[in-house]
């Protein structure tokens, strides 16, 4: 019987995993046993622009940092990363007028790269947050996945802006290591932890630095390549809902009428849409939230009322109710049996 296709918001480039084969021999360890358990291959890697199971390779992280007590192994991976792993977009990166010009245009072609990745770049003022959302994969962890979205961002803009740049603070989500100096290293300052928000925050000034353009005609080949890549590449309803449901949820302000008018259709044809894909708003906004709470829950150290304000409720009482109501138990109860490790009950 033939294997279902997977969505492929669900699969990912082998380049995110570019060099982890000579990382790991590096630690005295045989990759291939780690890759084997996940169900992946070495040929895999062989072509940067195959396309792997994302669950897989997150999860390939994940034990390959536990079992070699390396925490910090996505960011030695975002160590060997070049701008060039990006595939035929950095052509065009390199060829903007600045590296904020480089920014935007790594956001309109994001889906190339990284279909489960979603940037946001805000201004404020003199300063530039951009923030990075992974689509959670239920019932995995994601530090390490997210670490090396963040550290592969920053090694992206050092290449545009200069080696010697730095933000002005890295932000993760996930609570911090039992010793961060391999992190201070790697960002070159100190990395807060248990924050609002994945990212980085930078000055405003670095990202508008001009850049000399050396290869115009080239990166005009690949704009046209990417743009019709853009033109190919189709998304569900639930997909397009899913990134904006996360973007939404820390203001409070996800309804079905505001999903409906970002994606620029009115609200009955977005229920029409998800309905042809089985799902409900509702439902969906649901399983955005659980995937959201047990990874906050599991990886962070936040308070219950600051978790509840990230998934979007206004009151504690009112994510205590929908908590029980789906797991059974209390978040606390939660968050404790899961600390206790693999052999708990949690759901």
């Amino acid at each position: 019987m033939t294997e279902p296709a997977r969505p492929i918001s669900r699969l990912m480039r082998s380049a995110s995993l570019g060099g982890y084969v000579e990382l790991v021999a590096s630690l005295g360890r045989d990759p291939h046993v780690f890759m084997r358990t996940v169900g992946l291959h070495a040929r895999f890697l062989e072509d940067p622009e195959t396309l792997i199971p994302r669950d897989a390779a997150r999860e390939l992280l994940e034990i390959t940092a536990r079992a070699t007590q390396t925490e910090d192994l996505a960011l030695r991976l975002a160590a060997r990363r070049k701008l060039s792993a990006l595939g035929p977009i950095s052509l065009v990166l390199r060829e903007e007028p600045t590296p904020r010009a480089a920014l935007d245009t790594l956001c309109r072609y994001l889906k190339l790269v990284n279909t489960s990745l979603i940037i946001r770049v805000e201004d404020a003022g003199s300063v530039v947050v951009i923030r990075e959302d992974l689509l959670p994969s239920p019932g995995l962890a994601m530090r390490q996945s997210v670490e090396l979205a963040v550290g592969t961002l920053f090694r992206m803009l050092g290449d545009l802006i200069g080696p010697h740049w730095q933000p002005l603070d890295v932000c993760f989500t996930h609570r911090p290591p039992k010793d961060a100096s391999a992190h201070r290293a790697f960002f070159g300052r100190s990395v807060k932890f248990n924050q609002e928000f994945n990212g980085l925050v930078c000055r405003a000034s670095d990202l508008s630095r001009p850049r000399e353009s050396a290869d115009q005609v080239s990166a005009g080949f690949a704009r046209k390549y990417l743009d019709a890549a853009m033109k190919d590449r189709t998304e569900s309803a639930q997909e397009s809902c899913r990134q904006i449901i996360l973007a939404l949820l820390p203001g409070g302000a996800c309804s079905a009428q505001e999903v409906a008018r970002l994606l620029h259709v009115d609200r009955r044809t977005l229920h029409r849409q998800l309905d042809a894909e089985g799902l409900s708003f509702s439902r969906l906004l649901d399983d955005v939230r659980s995937d959201l709470v047990k990874r906050h829950l599991r990886e962070s150290d936040l308070p219950l009322g600051e978790v509840a304000e990230r998934l979007g409720f206004a009151r504690l009482s009112s994510f205590s109710h929908w908590f029980h109501n789906l797991f059974g138990c209390s978040a606390s109860q939660w968050r404790k049996q899961a600390a206790e490790g693999p052999g708990s009950t949690v759901r």
